[in-house]
């Protein structure tokens, strides 16, 4: 009897690679009637690497190619990280499987031994791609010297070790998954640094209507994950905001239910902070999302994000993200 062919796209990085082979490992275990190969898809994220990321503008910068994939019938699904996916999926598309997080905490990784940020020295060179973290850094400190740092996890990893960077964030979910994690690396807590929408989660994508893979995939699916981070991707959709703006969120179901969920809104100095949370069945996920937006809307998140969003506009000529 033949095996069924099944299509993974990947983005080629290797934290991409080894994300998309546990996949494949998984599907493998579950159905040994499954022959599945992973396509490696060059996205526009990954082509220009020396902009900053809030500079290049668009959607989709690390998804759109494996998306336009999906629809072409080239792949059967497509891995993301679930930070990377806007919160606007094109149509006939759908996220079917969101498997169980790993840590979304963020990782302080410097040179000096400086255990928190505020133990970083003065005028410490720092470097991170994200506009949320250097946000957040600087409400904490404002003497930090935030300097733009692209590249994949494993190349910005390198580059604090071949460059005159003091330290950098990275998510801890990644180093993780690299096996890379070293016990001088810090995990910064959430009260200082909320994690971008849906940081440390996957999200496996595919066609509607294609039944046998998403029941194929079904097994992989953890509830408690995908709660969260639906009420986080809510959340951003209601604010209008995207992976290159300064919002953070973390969405916590607990034993009984519940579904616990935090969020803040940070202008780009660091100046302005909105920061809130609400609860909620954990059922009720995008109600809890939408409820928490808004209530940070009343609360002047709007405002902030609008500047923002101006700021950008001026710098790319393109408003969002």
């Amino acid at each position: 009897m033949s095996k069924k062919r099944v299509v993974i796209g990947s983005r080629g990085s290797k934290l991409a690679m080894t994300q998309s082979n546990w996949v494949k490992s998984k599907l493998e275990g579950l159905d040994p009637g499954l022959e599945i190969t992973i396509e490696r898809i060059i996205t526009k994220g990954d082509k220009i690497t020396d902009v900053a990321l809030a500079r290049i503008g668009g959607k989709g910068l690390f998804t759109k190619e494996l998306e336009v994939a999906l629809l072409d019938g080239r792949i059967d699904m497509a891995v993301h990280s679930l930070k990377d996916l806007p919160t606007e999926l094109p149509e006939g598309l759908d996220v079917v499987a969101v498997p169980e997080r790993e840590d979304p905490h963020d990782l302080l990784i410097n040179k000096h031994g400086s255990k928190t940020i505020r133990e970083l020295p003065d005028g410490c060179k720092l470097g991170t791609s994200s506009l949320r973290r250097s946000a957040q850094l600087l409400a904490i400190r404002l003497d930090l010297n935030i300097v733009d740092l692209r590249g994949n996890l494993d190349t910005r990893l390198k580059k604090l070790e071949s460059t005159d960077l003091d330290a950098i964030i990275v998510a801890k979910a990644g180093v993780m998954r690299l096996g890379a994690f070293r016990e001088d690396f810090s995990v910064i807590p959430f009260d200082e640094m909320l994690p971008a929408v849906g940081q440390g989660a996957l999200g496996i994508e595919v066609r509607k209507g294609d039944s046998e893979i998403c029941g194929v995939l079904s097994s992989l699916d953890h509830p408690p994950t995908r709660y969260a981070v639906e009420a986080e991707r809510t959340l951003m959709f209601e604010l209008e905001g995207g992976c290159q703006v300064p919002i953070g969120a973390i969405g916590r179901c607990t034993s009984d239910g519940t579904l616990k969920l935090e969020a803040i809104v940070c202008s780009l100095d660091g100046r302005k902070i909105l920061r809130d949370r609400h609860a909620g069945p954990a059922e009720e996920a995008a109600k809890v999302g939408r409820t928490l937006a808004h209530r940070l809307l009343d609360a002047g998140a709007g405002e902030i994000l609008r500047e923002i969003r101006d700021n950008l506009e001026e710098e790319t000529g393109y408003g969002g993200n």
